[in-house]
């Protein structure tokens, strides 16, 4: 139970988590997996995360419709903000040959988002569920 001021208790069921409101709360997780998973969670980039949330909230206030489609755009947003910072993120793991490159969301705008290495063609993992065999770290 959480205190609140005007009774002593609120139920949390009198304020359930609006579907808005779930589907940026898992964008924020799955994004954070990935980036956990691959050690690449440093105290900044968790930022970028938070700011592409914010970002993604209002996009997703104008348009409902479009709730299942921010886990991929939060993947995109922060491997944007990588790129500019630190380098491609993340790696492929699949190419073993020719220049380190990254992974791409897919699809760009839709639900059930995955990573995908364009130059092989093929699914490496849905978002929120890279590991670290499937994309190093940072790399520039």
């Amino acid at each position: 139970m959480v205190k609140s001021a005007h009774n002593g208790f609120m139920d949390p069921s009198d304020h359930p988590i609006s579907p808005l409101e779930q589907a940026l709360h898992a964008a924020r997780a799955l994004v954070l997996a990935d980036l956990a998973a691959n050690e690449v969670a440093a105290a900044d980039v968790v930022s970028m995360v938070e700011d592409s949330v914010v970002q993604r909230r209002w996009w997703v206030e104008q348009w409902p419709e479009g709730a299942e489609f921010v886990a991929g755009l939060v993947a995109q947003d922060v491997q944007d903000a990588l790129l500019e910072a630190y380098g491609r993120w993340p790696l492929c793991p699949v190419c073993g040959s020719g220049d380190p490159h990254a992974l791409e969301v897919e699809p760009e705008l839709g639900a059930d988002p995955h990573w995908v290495c364009h130059q092989a063609g093929v699914k490496v993992a849905a978002v929120g569920s890279l590991n670290p065999a499937t994309g190093g770290t940072p790399s520039s």
